[in-house]
C-alpha cells in the first residue's frame, strides 16, 4: 500500500512539475518577444542592402555604408527574394542569392534582425512587379485561377531559399517577411487598383499558409501600406489581412516637407495605435528623401513624426549611388546621422546586442 502511495504521488508530482514547465517558444516567437522588449526604448535603424553596395562603391565584400559612417551596422538589415521565382541566381538588384544568404546568417550570428521583401515578376505578362497592365494578376494566381500552379511553384522557390537560412548548429534563423507591401498604391500588380480587397486578403493568406506551413515557428509578418494621410480605422480594415505580427508604414518624403510632415505624422499616430490596441508591434518599414538634399532631414523633419509611437525601426531604402535613400559619409546628411547615431536618438547593432 506505502509503494502505491509513493508512485502515485511520484507521479501527481511529475504531473505538476510538466505543468509548470512554459512550452520552449520557435525563434519567431523569440524574436516577436524580442523585437517587443525593444520597442520600448530609441528606435533603431535599419538598412535596405547594407553590404552589398553603396553610394560610390559596389560589390566589395566587408563594406558598409552605414558602418564606415558611424563605426556600426544598422541594428536590422533589409534583403530582397524577387528573382527567386525565376530561378534566377541574381535578384532584381542584381545581389547573388548566395550572397545574400551569407549575409542574413552572418547579421543574424551578430545579433542583428533580418527582414525580406519580395517583388515577384507579373504572372502573367512577364513583367517586373511595376507592370501593371493587366488588372487581373492576383485573382488568377488565387486557387482555381490559370495560373495558380505557378504561382505555388514560385512560393515553393521562396520557402526553398528561406530554409537554408540556418545557424552553424542546424536550428533556423528567424525573420520578418514582408510581401505585397504598398497595397494601397497602384504602382505594384497587387495594388490597391489592381485587385478586390477579398483578392488582395486571399493573396496575403495563400502566402502566409504556404510559408507557415514550410518554415513552421521562423517567419514574422509584416505588412506595411504606404504613406497616406489620414487613414481611417474603416479604409484599413478593408484590406488589412490576418496573421500579421508587425504593422509597417512605407514613408517617404516625395512631395513638399510640409505635406510629408502633415502625412507621416498623422499615419504613424494612427497605425501605432492601431497595432497597439490589437496586440500588433509597428515599425517604419521603409522611409528617405531621395537623394537627401536637406542636410538635417533625419533629426529635424523625419524623426519628429516618430515621437511617441514606440516604432520597432526605421529602414531606409538601398545606397545604389547618390539618387537614393540611405545615409553614408558621402551625403548631405552624413554629419546629421552620424550625431544620431552617437547620441541615444537611434539604436545601431551594438546598442541591441
Amino acid at each position: 500500500m506505502r509503494k502505491l502511495f509513493f508512485a502515485t504521488a511520484a507521479v501527481a508530482l511529475l504531473l505538476s512539475a510538466c505543468k509548470q514547465q512554459p512550452a520552449p517558444l520557435s525563434p519567431a516567437e523569440a524574436l516577436i518577444l524580442r523585437l517587443d522588449s525593444l520597442q520600448h526604448g530609441p528606435i533603431m535603424y535599419g538598412h535596405q542592402d547594407d553590404p552589398f553596395y553603396g553610394v560610390s562603391w559596389q560589390w566589395e565584400k566587408d563594406r558598409s555604408d552605414t558602418y564606415e559612417l558611424v563605426g556600426d551596422y544598422p541594428a536590422v538589415m533589409g534583403f530582397d527574394l524577387g528573382g527567386l521565382e525565376e530561378h534566377h541566381c541574381k535578384n532584381l538588384d542584381s545581389v547573388p542569392f548566395s550572397w545574400i544568404r551569407e549575409e542574413a546568417i552572418r547579421h543574424a550570428e551578430r545579433g542583428g534582425i533580418i527582414t525580406f521583401s519580395w517583388h515577384p515578376r507579373n504572372p502573367r505578362t512577364g513583367g517586373n512587379a511595376w507592370d501593371v497592365t493587366d488588372s487581373t494578376v492576383v485573382r488568377n494566381i488565387l486557387e482555381n485561377g490559370e495560373q495558380y500552379e505557378l504561382f505555388q511553384g514560385w512560393l515553393a522557390d521562396v520557402a526553398a531559399f528561406l530554409k537554408t537560412l540556418t545557424f552553424d548548429d542546424g536550428s533556423p534563423v528567424p525573420f520578418i517577411f514582408r510581401p505585397w507591401h504598398e497595397y494601397n498604391g497602384s504602382w505594384f500588380w497587387w495594388g490597391q487598383k489592381l485587385c478586390s480587397d477579398e483578392e488582395y486578403i486571399a493573396l496575403w493568406k495563400l502566402t502566409r499558409d504556404y510559408i507557415n506551413n514550410e518554415l513552421p515557428g521562423s517567419v514574422v509578418w509584416s505588412c506595411s501600406p504606404n504613406l497616406q494621410g489620414g487613414w481611417t480605422e474603416e479604409a484599413l480594415l478593408a484590406r488589412w489581412p490576418e496573421g500579421v505580427d508587425i504593422v509597417g508604414e512605407d514613408c517617404y518624403q516625395w512631395g513638399t516637407e510640409e505635406d510629408f510632415v502633415r502625412q507621416a505624422t498623422d499615419d504613424i499616430r494612427f497605425l501605432s495605435a492601431f497595432a497597439r490596441e490589437r496586440g500588433m508591434l509597428f515599425a517604419i518599414t521603409e522611409c528617405g528623401m531621395q537623394n537627401s538634399p536637406v542636410a538635417d532631414w533625419w533629426s529635424r523633419v523625419f524623426l519628429p513624426c516618430t515621437e511617441g509611437s514606440n516604432a520597432l525601426y526605421f529602414l531606409p531604402w538601398r545606397n545604389w549611388h547618390v539618387d537614393h535613400f540611405g545615409v553614408a559619409k558621402e551625403t548631405t546628411t552624413a554629419e546629421d546621422f552620424k550625431a544620431l547615431a552617437e547620441s541615444d536618438a537611434i539604436r545601431m547593432l551594438n546598442d541591441i546586442q
